[in-house]
């Protein structure tokens, strides 16, 4: 039975991190507000598989490890030699309860109205939500935000039906720490989960078809990032692709790679990229057809090509972070709802990668300058060498600031190490206001920070310029 048409000034489909930004500025604004989430608890991947419980279980891995304690005193101070899966679990879904019931007391506090289930196109304007119980109730919206997000991408060749070949929303309910695992794919979830389990005392293997670990970030990072996983103990299949998952009787699994090389393991992790949620939408429907992935296409403003439906977070693409999504949508409430409260998504945004050692990065890398034939200045500083890093027992940790020549106007910061993602924020905000090497001469950092990082990078740039001059100044005598 289908109950009769309601209408809203504003419908949000999908409650993860964009669509929940989107209907509280919506609501914040007035507007009377729907979100439409298939699940039982809002939060999408950012609360529930993704993002919030990822990072949650990284930190206990750090904890339960020891792994900080080795570092600052050469002995395991860790109080478990193995961690049980409730131990690796306990924080995470504490975590997540409270983040729950943040955003339910949110959403509550500005009367936005919430529906449990399916939400597909009739027409542009009405939306046709299916519960639990395949009951069917049609909404109307004068405006409409499509915040859907994405899962993981499941290339055919591997047998996911298996208890122990999983994806990156998988992974999470693992019945048990895996003392062997093998990661397909070794972008930025790989990557991070690799650090995590080897942290764990797991035996991880990192295969990927590329020369080099994340090769969008600055190629100095990159490398120190390498070094840092190996030290760690992550083994490194690079330049490798799968040839054949093989499943066994006994409950182990097999990855044969192109090379020939076979590797045995209690689970596999595929890590293979991510498809835009919108084949349950009937965008055909609302005049929209999605693209490579289900994509969804819009334009500056977050509009698709039809002008009162509008999209945000995974489901249009990169740069796909929670922190991106949750800006679109909020941007683009603004815009639909004529308010000036925020019109536009800051034109710098910044990469975290919560990895062991953590990345944080923001504008040019050094290959970008090159490429684009800007004259720069490199100005850098290890962790090791401020008191604050020491303290931390930070080895592998740095600071990397890229100034153009002529200005010492930042044109991009690259951090890895504890806090980097964090730290990184700093040179976020020079850059948004065009700031450079004065700011951070002028400015004061607290001691001991790792702030300092800055100021000491910054010098570093600075006696690199006045080298220059001088040789320049002498050459011209």
């Amino acid at each position: 039975m289908t109950t009769l048409v309601e209408a809203f000034d504003v419908v949000v489909i999908g409650a993860g991190p964009a669509g929940i930004s989107g209907a509280v500025a919506a609501g914040f604004m007035g507007a009377r507000t729907l979100l439409i989430e298939r699940e039982t608890q809002v939060g999408g991947a950012g609360i529930n598989t993704g993002t919030i419980p990822s990072k949650t279980l990284r930190e206990t891995a750090l904890a339960l490890s020891g792994i900080r304690s080795r570092r600052l005193y050469g002995v395991d101070l860790s109080l478990r030699r193995e961690a049980t899966i409730a131990d690796f679990t306990h924080h995470r879904d504490n975590v997540m309860l409270g983040e729950h019931r943040r955003v339910g007391n949110r959403l509550d506090g500005l009367a936005v109205q919430r529906r449990v289930g399916s939400g597909a196109f009739v027409d542009a304007n009405t939306v046709c939500v299916t519960g639990p119980g395949n009951e069917t109730e049609l909404v109307r919206g004068d405006i409409i935000l499509i915040a859907t997000g994405s899962s993981p991408f499941r290339p055919a060749e591997f047998p996911f039906e298996h208890p122990h070949v999983h994806d990156s929303d998988e992974i999470l309910n693992i019945e048990s720490v895996p003392r062997v695992l093998v990661i397909v794919g070794a972008g930025v979830i790989g990557c991070e989960y690799a650090s995590t389990f080897c942290a764990l005392g797991t035996t991880v293997h990192l295969v990927d078809g590329r020369s080099s670990l994340l090769p969008f970030i600055d190629a100095e990072i990159s490398s120190a990032l390498t070094i840092a996983l190996t030290a760690l103990g992550v083994h490194l299949h690079l330049g490798e692709r799968v040839a054949q998952c093989v499943t066994h009787d006994d409950g182990k699994v097999e990855v044969i790679l192109a090379s020939g090389e076979s590797l045995a393991c209690d689970d596999v992790l595929v890590c293979s990229g991510r498809t835009s949620n919108t084949e349950r939408l009937n965008l055909g429907a609302a005049g929209i057809a999605p693209g490579k992935r289900g994509l969804i296409d819009v334009d500056e403003n977050f509009r698709t090509t039809v002008p009162h439906i509008y999209a945000a977070g995974d489901v249009i693409g990169a740069p796909a972070l929670a922190a991106t999504g949750m800006e679109q949508a909020r941007a683009a409430m603004n815009r639909a709802l004529g308010s000036d409260l925020k019109r536009d998504v800051a034109s710098l945004l910044p990469t975290g990668i919560y990895t062991i050692p953590e990345i944080g990065c923001i504008g040019a890398t050094e290959e970008s300058l090159r490429a684009a034939g800007v004259d720069y200045i490199v100005g850098r500083w290890r962790a090791a060498d401020t008191p604050r890093g020491c303290i931390l027992g930070d080895d592998h940790g740095m600071i990397k600031l890229l100034f153009q020549r002529d200005t010492m106007k930042l044109l991009g910061a690259h951090v890895i190490g504890e806090h980097a993602t964090e730290t990184v924020h700093i040179g976020m905000i020079a850059m948004l206001l065009d700031a450079g090497a004065d700011l951070f001469n002028r400015a004061c950092f607290n001691y001991p920070t790792l702030g300092d990082l800055y100021k000491y990078a910054t010098y570093n740039a600075l006696i690199q310029a006045r080298a220059t001059r001088e040789v320049v100044g002498q050459t011209a005598k």
